[in-house]
């Protein structure tokens, strides 16, 4: 019960905090950006059963990926996309360790 719990609360202190260091004088919007892709977990809709504990989402769900996880490497590269490139790297980064922790 305890993984699940804490691997949710880094997908909010992680982008929290990387928004307060990298992006000082707009922190706010910088966290609101990296916390709406989080919407990328809405490929988990696509799963059956929709939750398994013991399932690791990098490379099962769609967006969790090869493909799309360079794409969102790339966005970190442009101005323009760089907070949902990295809110979306911090979350499969963080995907990935949870996997790894398996």
């Amino acid at each position: 019960m305890f993984r699940p719990v804490f691997h949710m609360i880094l997908h909010f202190a992680v982008p929290a905090a990387v928004a307060k260091l990298g992006f000082a004088k707009r922190w706010q919007q910088a966290w609101f950006i990296m916390m709406a892709t989080m919407a990328v977990d809405l490929d988990h809709l696509l799963a059956d059963p929709l939750y398994a504990p013991d399932r690791c989402s990098i490379g099962f769900h769609p967006l969790h990926t090869t493909w799309p996880v360079l794409l969102y490497v790339l966005l970190c590269f442009f101005p323009k996309t760089r907070l949902v490139g990295i809110g979306l790297v911090i979350h499969m980064v963080l995907d990935g360790v949870d996997c790894w922790l398996m």
